[in-house]
């Protein structure tokens, strides 16, 4: 049970930027087709999955104790280091350089620049950049996520399955005040999953 908890913990911390991502396109009237949101899963599933190869990699130089401390330490630290950040940028309104910590208003400008053809649809190159610049925020606690023992399988199936959910649900509720509510808060919500994640592998 635990290690289907941390697995989705991780994947909902992990697919928190993916509503943020649809609200912003539902809000311009940017579609995200099947094909590219099965681009951007796959992308971000096979992403993780690497990025915890390698913690398991690494996790064998250690011994398991002090392997499950350090993940879970940088887990949560990565946590508090989210939610810092977010809410110095609700006090100053300042702009997010990383796609992880952007915030609904950060996104609509991502969402207008990332349509390069200006067609009102998100094609497969578009879907790409969207992708990598997703998967490459999640690198540092896939890696993490891992050497305390979050378990691969799990998690990649709910990383590809949340990841195509999110998007079609951020893009449902773009222009509802709840959309664009939770897209204020996520980067916020994501660090709070973060910090409760590292919690349970460290006591796990």
């Amino acid at each position: 049970m635990i290690l289907i908890l941390s697995a989705l913990l991780f994947s909902l911390s992990s697919n928190l930027d993916n509503v943020v991502v649809g609200i912003a396109y539902g809000i311009k009237k940017i579609r995200i087709g099947i094909i590219p949101n099965l681009a951007i899963a796959i992308i971000t599933c096979t992403g993780t999955f690497l990025s915890m190869s390698l913690g398991v990699y690494i996790s064998k130089f250690l011994p398991h104790s002090i392997a499950n401390a350090l993940g879970s330490i940088a887990i949560a630290i990565l946590g508090v280091y989210f939610i810092t950040q977010s809410i110095i940028k609700l006090i100053n309104n300042k702009k997010s350089n990383g796609l992880a910590l952007k915030d609904i208003t950060d996104m609509i400008e991502y969402a207008e620049k990332s349509d390069l053809d200006n067609s009102g649809d998100i094609n497969i190159k578009e879907a790409l950049l969207v992708a990598f610049g997703l998967t490459f925020n999640n690198l540092g606690t896939g890696i993490a996520a891992s050497i305390t023992g979050v378990n691969i399988q799990f998690t990649v199936i709910f990383t590809f399955i949340l990841s195509i959910l999110t998007i079609i649900t951020g893009e449902a509720v773009g222009n509802h005040i709840l959309g664009k509510l939770f897209g204020k808060y996520a980067p916020l919500i994501s660090g709070i999953l973060l910090i409760a994640l590292g919690i349970i592998e460290f006591f796990n």
